[in-house]
């Protein structure tokens, strides 16, 4: 099979190098253009909004399947431009990516398919918001931009004046533009978060290992939120938890996009919170996550590409999916700004030192002449395998200590 996968980050990556182990691939092709990404596909100059160019593309090289990494172009409907021309897609179509581009809809799903999550009050001005809040008595409160925000449009603001910041920066400010126009105001829930993702074929749906991401920028939990620091997999959560995520949560989530009519094919992420009256849904996100996919994939022992292209054709035929008997971990390397305003160029050294059973996956990374630079927030991710957590993250620390740039920041707390 041709297989053009689009998406230039860490989290493509881990599905190109995933995709590549499969004896049914012929061709891998990438976009957008990215020096990394050259080095294992065909990496073509396009942008992944350019729809009619990737569809172009994609007839002239006799594309099989088309995998959608990040969530803009979906959200934006590609999938559905590309479904119209005869092209299959990994990716849900838009009535499903709506579930990510608008925390409004996503919330207003789970509350008509009885999918349990935090009460909230949706607000489309900023005095009626701060209003609520001077009369809200208790704290800490959840404040969300509506929007897309490359997961760090979500505040959890301890007193008055921390929420009010919050709604000054989404919708007077509009530090996320129009993303920030309504926001959703909710209970902070109490718990351990996990990260549960399921591939849905539009009529069942195949879950993969539980993970769990580090969305603070530092230690213990603390700092803004980022796209994420790190990640691990699989999570020890009971067989009575799984089943209650599965009964209250995902079934529910299966028979709204059928009662819904939403032919959603793809990946679905629960981000869910294990509280003490059990799973409680946070967000959807409709693709995979960065980093849980780098931490997730290498467990994979299945052929990915023919799980991907039976989910895009409707056609899963199995109820499991084989792992490694392992754990993983995932710690991300950011540049210093990061989330705010990253810094960019620096050089980055010791990356031809990394130990053989350490696998790099790039983000925001530039190569020239063999060198390699900065040029993201989130620089590169480093991933390792060990029979426990404790053995997998030793793994990954004793070579994170090999790889300098200038300002670089990581979180040594992931798998503790």
């Amino acid at each position: 099979m041709n297989v053009l996968v689009i998406g230039s980050g860490g989290r493509e990556h881990a599905i190109c190098l995933k995709l590549k182990e499969s004896n049914n691939l012929k061709s891998l092709y990438t976009v957008p253009k990215n020096s990394v990404f050259e080095r294992f596909s065909k990496n073509i100059d396009l942008s992944p909004d350019d729809f009619e160019g990737i569809k172009d593309l994609c007839i002239a090289e006799k594309i099989d399947l088309v995998v959608v990494g990040p969530e803009d172009p979906l959200s934006a409907g590609i999938s559905d431009y590309l479904i119209s021309k005869g092209i299959n897609v990994f990716g849900p179509c838009l009535k499903g990516a709506v579930l990510e581009s608008s925390k409004q809809l996503a919330k207003e799903f789970m509350d008509r398919n009885y999918i349990p999550t935090a009460k909230f009050k949706v607000f489309y001005d900023f005095r009626c918001a701060k209003k609520y809040i001077a009369e809200l008595q208790k704290f800490p409160v959840v404040i969300k931009a509506d929007g897309l925000c490359a997961g760090k449009g979500v505040r959890i603001c301890n007193n008055i004046d921390e929420a009010n910041t919050a709604i000054e920066d989404f919708m007077e400010k509009r530090i996320f533009k129009g993303s920030g126009m309504k926001v959703i105001v909710e209970e902070c829930l109490k718990g351990k978060e996990c990260s549960v993702l399921a591939l849905v074929d539009g009529k069942r749906y195949l879950l993969l290992p539980v993970a769990r991401d580090h969305k603070r920028l530092n230690d213990g939990n603390t700092g803004p939120n980022t796209g994420g620091m790190g990640a691990v997999c699989p999570v020890d959560l009971s067989t009575n938890d799984i089943k209650k995520i599965e009964e209250e949560i995902i079934t529910n989530f299966m028979n709204g996009i059928r009662k819904e009519r939403i032919d959603y094919r793809g990946v679905i992420y629960f981000g869910i919170m294990m509280t003490e009256d059990g799973p409680k849904l946070l967000e959807f996100n409709v693709r995979f996550g960065d980093p849980e996919t780098q931490a997730i994939l290498p467990l994979v022992e299945d052929d990915l590409l023919d799980i991907f292209y039976k989910v895009a054709s409707g056609k899963l035929d199995r109820e499991k999916i084989n792992l490694k008997n392992k754990y993983s971990v995932c710690v991300v390397l950011s540049a210093k700004g990061y989330p705010q305003n990253p810094l960019k160029g620096d050089e980055i050294s010791g990356l031809d030192s990394i130990d053989k059973d350490i696998t790099i996956f790039y983000s925001g990374i530039r190569i020239e002449n063999g060198r390699y630079f900065t040029s993201g927030g989130r620089v590169l991710s480093l991933v390792g395998l060990g029979d426990s957590v404790d053995e997998a993250r030793r793994k990954v620390y004793n070579n994170i200590k090999k790889i300098k740039f200038e300002g670089m920041h990581f979180r040594t707390d992931i798998g503790l």
